[in-house]
């Protein structure tokens, strides 16, 4: 639990946020005035009745029960914590956006909301190749000594999630619901892994669903505890572009990368370079652009498959030629290539697995192929 506020102090701050979270300017204001009464000394009783009082003038009731869950949360475990923006803990650039969050629930390591973070985003609906994409750029970047925060949401934010672990470094996953809830619950193990090598974070009282309108409010603390955020793909009315406004309007970095005219999951990321983000085609075009972030580990010399665009070029056979031009960063499967080649099937198959075996294309999920990066002669 949070050294900065003992077990009663927290249940307080709970019945308060329990009422208020939904009018921070008002909560900010009661977990002040509560604050101040704290540190003069008043009794309990005095403390629970101005609770009581800020609560009433609004036409509400306490809802006592609120600091029940949150002491017995807290009490569960050491490595969770509940910080207002008064508390040191509380992370230093989130605090500098325009209406921070008054209250955070933290389930995990307290020092990752203070560590050098990218948060990456993108779609839920995500391609084959943009995953992994954003996989093995969140390892490498965590690799180099970022954080990666993100909203463990499928697609993009999961992948992110998992690179960053892949990569031995830290990631933060911020809740558009309570802490207490997995969302969605097919990432619950995802969830305990990030616990374990990062933390869970939420605005929201403990026992809160996820509801839509959340999530943009969740976005914004997403870029705000970030230094930039990187969009991976995302369509024109994703709510990655929600984020990257937010980063925007906070003064961050925004990256984009960009994909293939044909895929709509492009579009978000094309409008966004079009606006002025900065081009990230490799993880070097991060770092050197990144604010305030001094790179902790030498960068892995080995290349990502995204980031093999100019390496070994490999000579291929005028058949091998005209099937891995049939193939794309999209998945491809072994049918739609033979209709588009004019070979037979056994033809395909077999060039396919020598062209995997030559490191130019490679099999996804599915029995369908994507080019790797690596450029035939």
């Amino acid at each position: 639990m949070d050294k900065g506020l003992d077990i009663e102090g927290a249940g307080i701050v709970a019945v308060l946020h329990a009422g208020l979270h939904s009018k921070p300017d008002r909560l900010t204001t009661a977990l002040g005035t509560v604050a101040a009464l704290r540190a003069a000394g008043a009794p309990l009783r005095a403390v629970l009745a101005a609770v009581r009082e800020t609560l009433s003038r609004l036409g509400l009731a306490p809802d006592w029960s609120a600091g029940e869950r949150a002491r017995a949360w807290l009490g569960v475990d050491s490595g969770r914590h509940l910080l207002t923006l008064a508390d040191p803990a509380y992370p230093p650039l989130l605090a500098a956006i325009p209406a921070p969050p008054p209250v955070l629930y933290v389930d995990g390591d307290l020092s990752c909301l203070a560590a050098a973070q990218l948060a990456v985003v993108g779609s839920r609906q995500a391609t084959v190749s943009a995953r992994e994409t954003a996989r093995e750029f969140a390892s490498r970047l965590a690799k180099a000594g970022l954080a990666i925060t993100s909203g463990l949401a499928h697609g993009i934010d999961a992948a992110a999630h998992q690179g960053a672990l892949d990569g031995g470094g830290r990631t933060l996953a911020v809740f558009g619901c309570g802490v207490d809830h997995i969302y969605p619950a097919a990432n619950r193990a995802l969830a305990a892994s990030i616990r374990e090598q990062g933390a869970l974070v939420s605005e929201f009282p403990l026992g809160t669903r996820p509801v839509p309108a959340f999530f943009p409010r969740r976005n914004r603390i997403i870029s705000g505890l970030a230094l930039g955020t990187l969009v991976v793909e995302a369509a024109l009315t994703s709510g990655s572009l929600v984020t990257a406004r937010h980063a925007l309007e906070q003064g961050r970095e925004v990256f984009a990368m960009p994909g293939s005219v044909r895929n709509p999951l492009s579009r978000g990321c094309h409008a966004l370079l079009r606006d002025g983000a900065a081009l990230a085609e490799s993880v070097d075009d991060i770092l050197v652009d990144l604010p305030a972030f001094t790179r902790t580990q030498p960068l892995p010399t080995e290349a990502g498959a995204a980031e093999n665009h100019g390496s070994g070029l490999v000579k291929l056979s005028a058949k091998q030629l005209a099937v891995y031009e049939c193939c794309d960063f999209q998945p491809s499967g072994v049918d739609e290539i033979v209709d588009q080649c004019g070979l037979t099937a056994p033809e395909v198959s077999s060039i396919l697995t020598a062209l995997e075996m030559k490191g130019v294309v490679r099999a996804v999920t599915g029995g369908a192929y994507v080019r790797t990066g690596k450029i035939p002669a």
